[in-house]
């Protein structure tokens, strides 16, 4: 099987490429990564960008920089403010990535980021896409990125109707990208076709009269757009249910850390956990509690519930009140633990799924 479509010449390449500079010059969005070629800042919105929305991502940003300005501040910072200053954007990873990186950076690279992909690469959570942005956008590298907006774009130009999930449309993507960012501006060139992907040539009802590559897209002659690029069937949904208690002692409550990697690792939250299958929440509660931190607790009840949907999951989380009886915490599975007053409680880095929780029992 072939990824598809008819490839790109130099000459196609190059009117593509003037077409989508004309445009971006006109109709590019202001947003504040773009008023900087900063690398560090370039790479912090790239790194924020994944999988979360513009709009979203803007004063996360804003507010990120003002503590951390620098390589240096995002280093020397403890690991604890640096979540708390990311939390509610999600993929907590990213921020554990980042906070690795700039001590790399420093012990490494004299505090400054490479000028180019292959050692942006060897950074903790740089990836191929995120190497392609930063060198380019603040260095003028002709490299390429390729993100679902660029796919999207690229396949429907050049009518590539096989399964995105392809090794080789993969790979075809990245080179005609590759091809196209070989020229002037490299760093424009690949926001404009993000920005296209952004605002014209969306999933849903793309505005194909706007779009400057118009007169030669092979997804618009053949009336296709909406149905390219083709994916895999999507994953199914999980359904799960876990618990959450609001575990008091005299007066205080208990939260603890999870620890390093992994999921939400290194987050504070309330204690609990998943509950096993035909389960009631009380006893998952008083179960997980024993198991995970030594306790027996006493005068449980229901405190409603809240959901939360995940990539691949939809979880209804149990709230309970619960009292602890005398007895020394023994911690297995988290790094940490803390009796704190409720108001407290608001103040640690922890997920949106925790702050969601902690809204409902201590509105």
């Amino acid at each position: 099987m072939s990824a598809g479509g008819a490839s790109l010449t130099p000459a196609r390449a190059r009117r593509i490429r003037e077409h989508l500079l004309s445009w971006y010059d006109v109709h590019r969005r202001d947003l504040p990564w773009r008023r900087t070629r900063d690398a560090y800042a370039i790479w912090i919105s790239e790194t924020m960008l994944q999988q979360t929305r513009v709009e979203t991502v803007i004063p996360y940003y804003e507010r990120f920089l003002a503590r951390f300005p620098d390589v240096e501040s995002l280093a020397d910072a403890d690991q604890e403010e640096v979540y708390a200053h990311w939390a509610g954007l999600g993929y907590y990873s990213r921020a554990r990535n980042l906070h690795t990186a700039a001590k790399t950076l420093v012990d490494d690279f004299g505090g400054t980021l490479p000028d180019d992909a292959a050692a942006l690469r060897s950074l903790a959570g740089i990836g191929r896409y995120t190497a392609g942005a930063v060198a380019s956008i603040a260095f003028d590298r002709p490299e390429a990125i390729v993100d679902g907006n660029v796919k999207r774009v690229l396949a429907r130009r050049l009518g590539i109707r096989d399964d995105l999930a392809d090794r080789r449309v993969e790979d075809r993507l990245w080179a005609e990208a590759a091809m196209l960012a070989c020229g002037q501006r490299p760093g424009d060139l690949n926001q404009a076709l993000m920005e296209l992907g952004a605002t014209v040539c969306t999933p849903r009802s793309p505005d194909c009269p706007a779009c400057p590559l118009r007169h030669a897209c092979d997804a618009r002659r053949a009336g296709d757009a909406e149905a390219l690029p083709r994916k895999a069937s999507r994953v199914r949904v999980r359904s799960l249910r876990a618990v959450a208690v609001w575990l008091e002692r005299q007066g205080r409550v208990l939260a603890v850390k999870r620890e390093a990697g992994g999921l939400l690792g290194g987050l504070w939250e309330l204690p609990g956990g998943d509950l096993e299958p035909g389960e009631k929440p009380a006893d998952a509660a008083a179960r997980l509690i024993e198991a995970g931190l030594g306790l027996h607790i006493e005068a449980i009840r229901s405190a409603g519930s809240v959901r939360h949907e995940f990539t691949h999951r939809r979880l209804r989380l149990h709230l309970l009140r619960a009292e602890a009886e005398p007895g020394r915490v023994r911690r297995r599975g988290f790094s940490q633990h803390r009796w704190l007053a409720a108001d407290d409680l608001q103040h640690l880095a922890s997920a949106s799924l925790t702050r969601k929780a902690l809204a409902a029992l201590h509105p």
